[in-house]
């Protein structure tokens, strides 16, 4: 029998607000106008090595709770909640797949995704529920080994979020969005023409999880090689190796109903050893590794 994913909307409960629209209309407008991303200073641009946190050690002055995960009479869906919160900002692998017979297509938005390695081009993708009650995407990912994971912008932001409505199999996502599909070159499966940035992917293997307070599956994680890159002419550099965030504008996520977006930055160059060393900043902070440390 199938069971109900620790994702679905009855379960989570996102959202917070009875009356979302009204909340709504109480905030300010968004801003279309930001341009492009405003880069500022660290929050203490004369940092020095051993200071550590750069708050003056009030982080230092706050407890901490210990969280078991398998508490006994702690609901799964706690856990899922906790960690959507906590882990953020998450990148959206907005996913779109083709059915084996060719007759039904699958988009939605998983922010269970990233990308692990670069040669091979290696992305991961994690879906809530096993094979036994399997998202349309997943089920259209196994049968084909195939798919595109698009880039979500700002510029399309509420037409991805509603491919994530708990439709029948077979009702298309393309349609209720309003989103157009393009051909893509070594995969069946489209991907989004709206998007500035997609990967068509191969699958190469899946990972299926239990819950090891049910014995029931929980998730499966599904392993991609990206075959090709698809990048929007004036997003991309000559040499096609770099993305300018102020064109790509891409959307995180964070915990319940929240959505993040990117329209501040700083850079921090890595450090190196040996020019650092060669200050002498690192003077009585070369010590040895030892148990705790």
């Amino acid at each position: 029998m199938a069971t109900e994913k620790a994702d679905a909307e009855p379960q989570v409960r996102r959202n917070p607000h009875p009356d979302f629209k009204k909340v709504e209309s109480s905030r300010p407008d968004y801003s279309l106008n930001a341009g492009e991303i405003t880069f500022t200073k660290t929050v203490n641009p004369d940092w020095r090595p051993g200071q550590g946190a750069n708050d003056g050690g009030e982080c230092l002055k706050k407890n901490h709770v210990e969280i078991d995960p398998y508490e006994e009479g702690r609901p799964a869906v706690y856990n899922y909640k906790l960690l959507i919160s906590a882990i953020t900002p998450r990148f959206i692998g907005f996913v779109s797949t083709r059915s084996k017979d060719g007759n039904s297509t699958n988009l939605a938005p998983f922010s269970y995704t990233t990308v692990v390695n670069h040669d091979p081009p290696v992305f991961c993708i994690g879906y809530s529920g096993g094979f036994d009650n399997a998202k349309d995407s997943l089920r259209n990912l196994k049968e084909t080994g195939e798919c595109v994971i698009n880039v979500i912008s700002e510029h399309f932001i509420e037409a991805a979020n509603y491919t994530s409505i708990n439709s029948p199999y077979g009702i298309s996502e393309w349609a209720i969005s309003g989103l157009h599909p393009a051909d893509c070159t070594t995969v069946k499966a489209s991907r989004v023409k709206e998007a500035v940035f997609a990967i068509e992917g191969k699958l190469i293997d899946t990972k299926e999880f239990q819950s090891r307070a049910t014995g029931k599956k929980t998730g499966v994680l599904a392993i991609i090689e990206g075959t090709r890159f698809w990048a929007r002419e004036d997003a991309v550099n000559e040499e096609r190796n770099m993305i300018d965030p102020s064109i790509l504008r891409p959307i995180s996520r964070f915990g319940g109903i929240t959505y993040g977006r990117t329209t501040q930055a700083f850079e921090l160059p890595r450090p190196d050893f040996e020019k650092i060393k060669e200050t002498g900043v690192l003077d009585g902070l070369m010590e040895p590794k030892i148990d705790g440390q």
